[in-house]
Order: structure tokens, then sequence, then C-alpha cells
């Protein structure tokens, strides 16, 4: 009994770890389709206007963004509302730490990430790579440093409003993938992979 049961364990175990490093080709075409439009649109924009060297409207962490709402659309941390509110939010932040604090590294880089967090966490608006947005503010190129308030709207609010808007499209053009992620569908979409896991395992009995 209890070696049918060790068995038993050992067969679902592997069902389940089949699953969780199966690769779907679909999703990962349409995650690279996201992002390389995506950020393609920003260094686009970029080229237009300002030279290659500056760097100004790419920051690093867009990069982390497209993770997220292109590749893990159906976290919490990649909704419409963590993307741009948790990028305004920080990018808010570390433009006034740096304008109104002393130039000491070790505290305002710290205080930028810290009280981006925070405030992201009290707001709802959690939304990891903000933490980077936070920290470029304070660390950054002069170029960045010296557009002050204007970071927020560009390049930190506009490359994250085209973000938003590539994710908008290209997460819906399949039944599979629905972005924004409300509650209910996440539910559901739960509840699907459990029951076609949990079926898988009763025909490995």
């Amino acid at each position: 009994m209890v070696k049918k049961r060790i068995q038993r364990s050992i067969r679902i175990s592997k069902y389940v770890i089949y699953k969780e490093t199966l690769i779907d080709g679909k999703e990962l075409f349409w995650s690279f389709i996201g992002a390389f439009i995506g950020i393609g649109l920003i260094a686009y924009f970029q080229s237009l206007h300002v030279s290659r060297i500056e760097n100004i409207f790419l920051i690093g962490s867009f990069g982390a963004s497209s993770v997220l709402v292109y590749g893990a659309i159906q976290s919490p941390l990649a909704q419409p509302r963590n993307l741009i509110g948790g990028h305004l939010i920080s990018a808010i932040i570390g433009v006034s730490i740096y304008k109104f604090l002393p130039d000491i590294i070790w505290l305002t880089a710290p205080l930028a990430v810290a009280l981006s967090i925070v405030v992201m966490q009290i707001t709802k608006t959690l939304h990891p790579p903000g933490g980077a947005t936070s920290l470029i503010a304070v660390i950054g190129t002069e170029k960045i440093k010296a557009l002050g308030y204007m970071y927020v709207l560009s390049p930190v609010l506009s490359g994250a409003v085209i973000l938003l808007i590539v994710a908008l499209i290209f997460n819906n053009l399949t039944k599979d993938r629905k972005y924004p992620t409300d509650q209910r569908y996440t539910k559901t979409f739960w509840n699907r992979w459990r029951a076609k896991k949990g079926k898988k395992a009763e025909r490995m009995q």
C-alpha cells in the first residue's frame, strides 16, 4: 500500500515537473514579438530626437518591465496600474531625492529605492522595475539628471505608455492570452490548469 502511494506520488511529481518546464512555442513567440516591438518603438523615437550616445529615452528599467508585461502577463505586478503607476511614482521620488537631498550616493541611492517600494506598496502599484527607475534618477548620466521633473514625463511616462499600448495589442491577439488580467480571469485560468493536471494524473494511475 505504501509502495503504491510512493509510486503514485512519483508519477504525479514527474507530471507536474513536466508541465512546469514545458515550453509553449506560441507563448514564446508572442512574448518575443511584444518585447521586440515595445523596446524597438522606444529606441526608434529616441533615434529621432537625440544622438545615439545619449540614451535618454531608453532607460534600463524598461527592459525589466518588458519581461513582466510580455513574458509574465498573469502576474499582478505586470498589470497596467502597476506598470504606469509604479514607474511614475518611482520617477517622482527619485527626482525629488536627487534635487532636495545632498549629493551623497550612499544615502540618496538606497533611500530612493526603499521609499519607492514603500509608496508603491501603499498605492497598490508595486512594479519591480520601478525601483530601477527611481535609482536611475539619482545615479544616471548628467543628461538624465538635467531633465529634472521632465524625467517623469519623458522618458518614464512616454516609455511606459508605449509598452502598455503594445502589450494591450499583442497580449490579446490569441484566445490563450488576455491583458489586463482581471482576478476572475486569473482564477479561471488556474482552475482550468488544475483540472487538466488532475485529469492527466488520474490517467497515469
